[in-house]
């Protein structure tokens, strides 16, 4: 690696630290080597699991939703009607990315249009580099270090 390519990384490294990723030295080096959007990959994947699927883990959440205050007062044990609503929003989440990064409808007339989803500078340039297979990293995101496992318990 030459000294600009190390200096890249090196600040790259840094940003990735500064947005919470857990091995900011990998992912730096998988970019700058490997030339994959990981930054902009990271940055898509990291609010999934504390917003969408542990949100429901928090005191409240099923009984905003009548039918979660309904089985809570039948005696529901709690634990497990979280474990179901953090199971489908996991489902959930994953099948989305799996659609979006498939980028067509197959069952779609022949010369449908199809989708992608890419990398931006920050003033909204793409730069050509598509953010493909998204929910392959998603059970490595899961902030509690188990990658779901809690889930199928």
């Amino acid at each position: 690696m030459n000294e600009e390519d190390r200096a890249a990384a090196e600040r790259l490294r840094d940003r990735f630290a500064e947005a919470g990723e857990l091995e900011p030295e990998n992912a730096a080096l998988s970019e700058i080597l490997e030339d994959f959007p990981q930054l902009a990959r990271f940055l898509v994947l990291r609010h999934i699991w504390p917003r969408l699927i542990d949100a429901w883990a928090v005191s409240g959440a099923l009984e905003r939703l009548p039918a979660g205050a309904r089985l809570l007062e039948t005696g529901t044990d709690r634990d497990d009607l979280v474990k179901v609503a953090r199971s489908v929003a996991y489902d959930t989440a994953f099948g989305l990315l799996y659609m979006i990064c498939f980028g067509r409808d197959d069952e779609a007339a022949e010369g449908s249009p199809g989708w992608a989803v890419m990398e931006s500078t920050p003033e909204g340039e793409l730069t050509g580099r598509q953010l493909d297979g998204l929910h392959e990293d998603l059970l490595s995101l899961d902030p509690s270090g188990r990658e779901g496992a809690d889930l199928i318990e």
